[in-house]
């Protein structure tokens, strides 16, 4: 035998002995292909492909069909033919709260119509009962409910603790506000919360007032707010493991590859941890520690362990809240609400969560320990402030990237976005709010200002790279919808909110892709599909760039992968 034939000989051996670690051509041989469907990579200098090859979690390779085969094809590539539906990358959910939805199982969903069956109190009561019946609640047990929505109230009667007492006089209750920023609490649930005529409006809170009395209404919104909710009921520890496997499920159902917990108290950082430890997670997850919570989390996790996985979490940075919501009427404006308070206030413009000079401090801090800051902010009076704790905290070099981000920012004004570009910050939308809130913007703030809500055209026209997002649980997760409310911008009643403001399909894409790999300093492997980035794909039922806008929010979810694996399959 010659020596040309005993290396063509050896060579046999060792691949199959091997199991096929290379191809015939000597490349590595990939562990899968995808072929036979729309390909788009979000990669503008390859926008599409007719193949790619993965391996080892990573891609292999993107290009054409036949070349792809010819350099990896080996005897164990498992050939995936998608069948004309269409593979996109992984979605990145730029703002979400991954803990408060982990107990969203053991809550009443009283959603507004589509969504949810909370269209009148009678309808919410209703729920609750079922709930209540359903799984056996005994007297004395807290329950919840998610998506209250007032402004969806007929005759703009809102829900109060007397309804809910009615019909629950004996279990502490409370239909926590669709902007996670408040709740309507019943009699029970203000007396285990220590809330009555004596308690004080905190600064930056609310609590509605019934007429005539200082007695507690029902709603309380805010500052008022975040005892109540710090001292809801925890998971058992066997709990949070099988909370987190659900929670990470509706993730990926909805194909997100890595969500965000987008306001993490010390002890849900330890939760988040100690859950991932156990290696359930099957997603990624960026945790933003709350402000006030930074010192008990830095004791644990020094300033250098941020930006770095440990069994998919990582701490991103820090959540400052700096407003409330715009449908909620605790949005801080320059101008006022035209529909007055939540409590008919005269001249209400919303006020700010903390003053001005705590705003400073902390971005100075954060900036200081070279973390990455996510702020709340929905009005434009806040947008002032951030934008002068900024040139506060970043004096002498105020465009230096630091993956800054205003989380919403959702009525910014054009000469806010001009400083945004000056100052490197990223805005992460929020057009869901056109469809579900988009008339009540206009009825509470005026035409002109509800039609450049969230300005995703003007920001990348500016050459800003915004991010789009649900908020969940105060939207559903549906990353469709969220590309469809970008596209359209239609709101419940069919006004199109700021016609100028629709982007394109793939802008839109790109917002929960590219764009928001950028956002959290993962752009060197998510959000695109090339060479050498993970393996986080999608395959979705139809094409969203090519199908006519309206049906893109018909389009479903077919399969998520993670680093090359499967982790959800639609039935």
């Amino acid at each position: 035998m010659n020596s040309k034939a005993l290396l063509s000989a050896l060579t046999i051996i060792l691949t199959v002995g091997t199991g096929c670690k290379s191809s015939p051509h000597g490349a590595a041989a990939a562990d899968a292909i995808y072929f036979g469907g729309p390909i788009i990579t979000v990669n503008d200098a390859q926008p599409s492909a007719e193949a790619i090859a993965i391996k080892d979690g990573k891609i292999l390779m993107v290009g054409t069909r036949s070349a792809i085969e010819k350099e990896h094809k080996g005897a164990t590539t498992q050939m995936v033919d998608l069948g004309g539906k269409t593979l996109v990358p992984g979605f990145l959910d730029p703002h979400s709260h991954y803990v408060s939805s982990l107990s969203v199982a053991n809550q009443v969903n009283v959603y507004a119509p589509p969504v949810g069956p909370g269209k009148d109190i009678p309808s919410i009561l209703a729920a609750l009962k079922t709930f209540r019946e359903d799984h056996k609640i005994p007297s004395g047990v807290v329950i919840q409910a998610y998506g209250y929505d007032e402004n969806m109230m007929p005759n703009g009667v809102g829900l109060n603790r007397d309804d809910l007492d009615a019909a629950f006089p004996d279990n502490p209750v409370m239909v926590n506000h669709v902007s996670m920023h408040g709740a309507v609490l019943n009699s029970a649930a203000f007396t285990k919360y220590g809330i009555s005529a004596k308690t004080k409006t905190p600064a930056g809170g609310i609590i509605l007032r019934k007429p005539g009395s200082n007695e507690p209404a029902g709603l309380i919104m805010e500052t008022a707010y975040l005892p109540v909710f710090s001292a809801l009921p925890q998971p058992t520890r066997e709990e949070e493991v099988e909370w987190s496997r659900a929670e990470q499920m509706l993730y990926a159902a909805a194909g997100i590859t890595t969500a965000q917990e987008g306001l993490t108290h010390a002890s849900d950082v330890a939760l988040m941890q100690r859950v991932a430890g156990s290696g359930v997670h099957v997603v990624d997850v960026v945790a933003y520690p709350f402000i006030l919570d930074l010192d008990a989390v830095l004791a644990n996790n020094p300033a250098s362990s941020f930006g770095k996985y440990v069994n998919h979490v990582k701490l991103g940075g820090v959540k400052i809240t700096m407003d409330g919501s715009p449908q909620g009427k605790t949005a801080y404006f320059t101008t006022p609400y035209l529909t007055g308070g939540p409590g008919g206030e005269k001249n209400w413009r919303g006020q700010p969560t903390f003053p001005q000079e705590q705003l400073n401090t902390w971005v100075k801090k954060v900036y200081d320990l070279g973390i990455p800051l996510n702020v709340h902010a929905n009005g434009d009076a806040t947008i002032d402030m951030l934008l002068k704790a900024h040139e506060f905290a970043a004096a002498g070099d105020l465009a230096r990237q630091r993956h800054t981000t205003v989380i919403h920012s959702q009525f910014v004004r054009a000469d806010q976005l001009d400083k945004y570009v000056a100052y490197s910050i990223t805005p992460s939308l929020y057009t869901e709010h056109t469809f579900y809130f988009g008339d009540t913007h206009v009825l509470n703030r005026g035409k002109e200002q509800a039609f450049y809500e969230s300005p995703m055209r003007a920001a990348i026209d500016r050459g800003l790279r915004p991010t789009n997002h649900t908020d969940f649980v105060v939207a559903p997760l549906d990353q469709m919808f969220v590309i469809w409310t970008a596209v359209n911008r239609v709101s419940r009643s069919g006004v199109i909110i700021g016609p100028d403001q629709r982007v394109t399909p793939m802008e839109a894409l790109k917002a929960i892709t590219i764009n928001a790999a950028f956002q959290y300093d993962e752009e060197a492997s998510k959000g695109s599909i090339e060479p050498g980035k993970l393996a986080d794909l999608v395959i979705l039922s139809g094409n969203p760039i090519t199908t006519s806008p309206d049906a893109i929010k018909d389009i479903k979810v077919v399969e998520t992968i993670k680093e090359g694996k499967s982790i959800y399959k639609a039935d």
